[in-house]
């Protein structure tokens, strides 16, 4: 898998992957676990769409 999230788009996805899941469980619901989604897409730096769409914010 090459890298293809970096700079802003990793803090973004990070910062709003653990406000998703804050929000989950400050409301006590399940739809807080999408924030896994952005959070590890942020931390490894990969995301699967990207190549789909021919997309990278990797410089």
């Amino acid at each position: 898998m090459k890298q293809n999230v970096g700079g802003i788009d990793k803090i973004l996805r990070v910062i709003v992957g653990l406000a998703v899941i804050g929000w989950g469980v400050y409301a006590q619901n399940w739809w807080g676990a999408l924030g896994a989604i952005p959070l590890f897409t942020g931390l490894m730096g990969w995301c699967p769409f990207y190549p789909l769409l021919k997309v990278s914010t990797k410089k």
